[in-house]
Formats: structure tokens, C-alpha cells, sequence
């Protein structure tokens, strides 16, 4: 329930905010990176929890219509971790308790209307922006013009995976607009990096692409459609779009990798979506 694989991305989008923000304390990072985790797990139980009459009907291997777990002690622990994360995050600073309490009230708006409003995936995207944004608040600099670049370019590619993802259950011909929104990380890299960086940038970029090629091979193959494989794959990719907007060195370069590397890892045993 708590799609526990998808972590590594939420790590990995703490670590970019908290760089592109100065970066400063570790133990400060490393507690917004644990709140960020409960307010994303307990944000998944809460969308099966709001889920479960849809469920019974249409996803009846789902863990509350199967049995797994009660409809009730989901809402429970669902409701308990958005709570600890938003108050672990609050300790930390003003301007990072007030995006924290924007970042529970975007999870809990996406959760309750995101089966019945076709923007919902912008609503997703808004709750990865301001996850990135209450990273830098807790470093040195705060949030910067960079790091409000990088969220809004890190929105731009949730908003395209997230529209992806929902033709999984919506019928119908797949638009090809989100592979613009895929493009912004790229886009952004072009313009921005220069001097020393520009080279860097241009193999980031291209390692993106690839990537992100790969997985729309199987949302767009005309006979072998694997439209979750493809969703998985992009979700993974996370990682790649903050290597991009903050890797500034082999030892950045490698936590992205391997946090990359963990989520296509942990997504073998617990399924991203």
C-alpha cells in the first residue's frame, strides 16, 4: 500500500532541494527526508483508503477490498503518518512548516479527487514541487531561483508520467502532449548549465532522454503495451531529472545513481503504482 519502492525518488528530490538550496546541515536534511517519507506513505494509504469503494468494484486484488488490511486502521495510518511528517517537518523552520502543511493539504486533495478531475495529475505534481521546495527551506540559502526552476521543471515531468499512468484505467487514444512535459528537464538544462557544466549537462540530458524513451517504447508499442512498466520506469526516473538540475560532482552524481538504482531495485518486489 505504501508503494515503499517510489522512496529513492523522494530521497532523491530532498537531497536536490536541499543542494540547490546550499546545502548546510545533514541532520536538517536527513529529517526532512524522513518526514517527506511519512507524508508519502501515509499519503498512499490514504489513496486506497479514499479508493476502496472504486476498489471493490474495479481492483478487487487491491489490499482493502482483498482484506489484507481494514478500510478503518488504513485511514488510521494513513492519517497518523501525514500527521508525524508534517510535524517533524515544522520543527524545522517556519517557511518549511508552512510548505510542509501546503505539501499534506495537496496530498489529501489529490487523494480525494483524483478519479474524478481530469487535472489531477497537476495536483500530483504540485505535491513533488513543494516537496523539492521544503527541502531547500531547510538549507543554508533556503529556496532559491534555482530551486524554484528545478521544482517547476520537476512538475513539468510528473505532470507528463502522472497523465501517462492514468490511461491505465481511462480508455482511449494516448495524446502525445506529455512527452513535451517529459522535455522540460532537458529544456531547462540547455538553457541554464554553461562554462564547465555545459558538457556535464548535455550528457545528463541525453542519459534522460534515453531513458525516457525506453519507457515510452512500452507505453506507446502498438502490440505489447505495458503501460505500468512504462509508468515505473518514469516514476525510477525521478532521480535522473535531480541529477540533472543538481548533480555537481561524481560523489552527487553517484547518491542519484544509486538511488535510481534502488527504486528500479525495490520496484522487483513492491510495484511503483
Amino acid at each position: 500500500m505504501g508503494r515503499v519502492s517510489n522512496l529513492p525518488t523522494v530521497w532523491s528530490n530532498a537531497l536536490c532541494g536541499w543542494l540547490l538550496g546550499g546545502g548546510g546541515s545533514i541532520p536538517r536534511l536527513m529529517a526532512f527526508a524522513l518526514a517527506a517519507s511519512a507524508l508519502y506513505v501515509g499519503g498512499m494509504y490514504l489513496n486506497d483508503a479514499f479508493d476502496a469503494d472504486f476498489d471493490r468494484q474495479h481492483r478487487r486484488e487491491r489490499p482493502i477490498p482483498s482484506g489484507a488490511i481494514g478500510e478503518a486502521l488504513a485511514w488510521r495510518i494513513g492519517g497518523a503518518l501525514l500527521a508525524v511528517g508534517t510535524l517533524l517537518a515544522s520543527i524545522l523552520g517556519g517557511s518549511t512548516a508552512l510548505l510542509a502543511v501546503l505539501l499534506a493539504l495537496s496530498i489529501l486533495l489529490y487523494d480525494a479527487v483524483h478519479k474524478a478531475v481530469a487535472f489531477s495529475p497537476v495536483i500530483m505534481a504540485s505535491c513533488r514541487l513543494l516537496l523539492l521546495l521544503g527541502a531547500a527551506s531547510t538549507s543554508k540559502d533556503g529556496v532559491t531561483g534555482l530551486a524554484i526552476w528545478a521544482s517547476l521543471v520537476l512538475a513539468g515531468w510528473i505532470v507528463g508520467l502522472s497523465y501517462v499512468a492514468r490511461r491505465e484505467s481511462v480508455k482511449g487514444p494516448m495524446a502525445a502532449w506529455p512527452l513535451a512535459a517529459l522535455s522540460l528537464p532537458a529544456v531547462l538544462a540547455l538553457i541554464v548549465l554553461d562554462g564547465d557544466f555545459r558538457s556535464r549537462g548535455l550528457l545528463g540530458t541525453a542519459i534522460l532522454a534515453a531513458w525516457a524513451s525506453k519507457c515510452l517504447v512500452h507505453v506507446f508499442h502498438p502490440t505489447q503495451r505495458n503501460i505500468g512498466r512504462g509508468v515505473s520506469g518514469l516514476l525510477a526516473g525521478i532521480c535522473l531529472v535531480d541529477l540533472l538540475a543538481a548533480g555537481t560532482d561524481a560523489g552527487t552524481h553517484l547518491v542519484f545513481v544509486v538511488l535510481f538504482a534502488t527504486s528500479l531495485l525495490g520496484q522487483r518486489f513492491i510495484p511503483a503504482t
